[in-house]
């Protein structure tokens, strides 16, 4: 799949890597986090810019990265996850806070520099394998020839999880990129 994807999403994925290997993120594998901290890191690609017309231009990004870090202390549960938790009764910020107070600050969230045990290189976790995925049906939907760094955007907001969260909480949804991409908003949501 990867000779069908073009310079900007090849350099998202490996900017995903990087994040991974400096820590920033979390874990040992590739997630859709790291795919969308890698595509919050590009300018004057397709996706820079239609993330800027939507009101997320370089300088605006922060607030998201922040809401993703604030996720990962949550163990990388969405609000959802949270309040169906707090409908059981579990309320995730006072265990986060009684996990951190024993083991320290980023502890649920896999941002601990105690890493000793393990050594090597990153793989793609699921979350990551299925933002993959989901560009491909996203370019294919479009009638894409190419998977650009446009259609690994348009593939968070199509998977259920924090990115997708995250991004519509900043006016970045499927129907608003396709707008903005394609100039319509009729189209099928793929996958």
């Amino acid at each position: 799949m990867f000779e069908r994807f073009t310079k900007d999403a090849r350099d998202v994925v490996k900017g995903a890597f990087a994040h991974v290997e400096r820590g920033g993120g979390g874990g040992q594998s590739v997630e859709a986090e790291h795919l969308l901290l890698a595509l919050l890191d590009r300018e004057g690609s397709r996706a820079s810019f239609a993330l800027a017309a939507l009101g997320l231009g370089p300088e605006e990004r922060e607030p998201v990265r922040e809401a993703l870090a604030e996720a990962r202390r949550r163990a990388g549960l969405s609000r959802a996850e949270s309040d169906a938790l707090a409908g059981l009764g579990i309320d995730v910020a006072e265990i986060v806070a009684r996990v951190e107070e024993v083991h320290g600050v980023g502890a649920m969230s896999g941002d601990r520099k105690d890493t000793r045990w393990w050594s090597g290189r990153p793989s793609f976790g699921r979350g990551a394998k299925d933002v993959l995925e989901r560009s491909l049906r996203a370019a294919l939907a479009q009638r894409d020839r190419h998977i650009g760094d446009e259609h690994l955007l348009l593939a968070l907001t199509m998977r259920p999880g924090v990115p997708a969260e995250v991004l519509a909480d900043h006016g970045v949804t499927y129907a608003s990129l396709v707008r903005v991409l394609y100039g319509g908003g009729g189209e099928a949501k793929a996958g």
